[in-house]
């Protein structure tokens, strides 16, 4: 697969075939693709908690917010639920600040997922106090972002954004998800 190929895979999938696990190989490559990415001022600031037992996934299921745009969806169902997750956690020992590292580790997991078959989607809208008591996360890590992994189970298409400027996903009446992008021109300044 190449890049373009990676780029245009690269969706936010929310339904998963729950039944097929990601090996516990894969998913130390992925953290290990966070780890040689860029990191702000080279600090490495953050570390990752990787689950892929049930168990473990069972408890950090019910902490996440799946789509903010489809309010009468609770998240996917059982059997549809992510195989894996990838939390990832800043270490405030090591430093405070965190933000850019989160986003470019983030990245590198999910375009890493996508070249191993697989897909993600990044979940911000975390019940933090719960989950770190029954994870019994010591306090001096943050939670910035956990991301869901699985094979995908869902159909997601690139539409163009409509005459209204319209920037909401949406799902369709064949459950296929469809995902407004603005077009190259209009983000393309040409001059000041």
């Amino acid at each position: 697969m190449n890049f373009d190929e990676i780029i245009r895979k690269n969706r936010s999938y929310r339904r998963f075939h729950e039944n097929q696990p990601i090996p516990d190989k894969v998913l130390t490559q992925l953290v290990d693709y966070a780890r040689l990415s860029a990191s702000s001022g080279n600090i490495q600031g953050l570390k990752f908690f990787i689950s892929n037992k049930p168990e473990k996934n069972a408890i950090i299921f019910p902490m996440l917010k799946w789509a903010y745009y489809l309010k009468h969806w609770d998240g996917p169902s059982e059997g549809e639920r992510p195989a894996a997750y990838i939390m990832i956690l800043g270490d405030t020992e090591i430093h405070k600040t965190i933000d850019v590292d989160v986003g470019i580790a983030a990245q590198s997991i999910l375009l890493g997922a996508v070249s191993h078959g697989y897909g993600g989607c990044m979940i911000a809208s975390i019940d933090r106090v719960s989950l770190r008591k029954r994870l019994e996360i010591p306090e001096k890590y943050d939670i910035p972002l956990i991301i869901a992994l699985g094979k995908p189970a869902e159909t997601i298409v690139i539409d163009p954004v409509n005459a209204e400027g319209n920037i909401e996903y949406w799902r369709d009446e064949y459950s296929v998800h469809h995902v407004p992008k603005r077009s190259l021109d209009e983000l393309i300044i040409k001059e000041f």
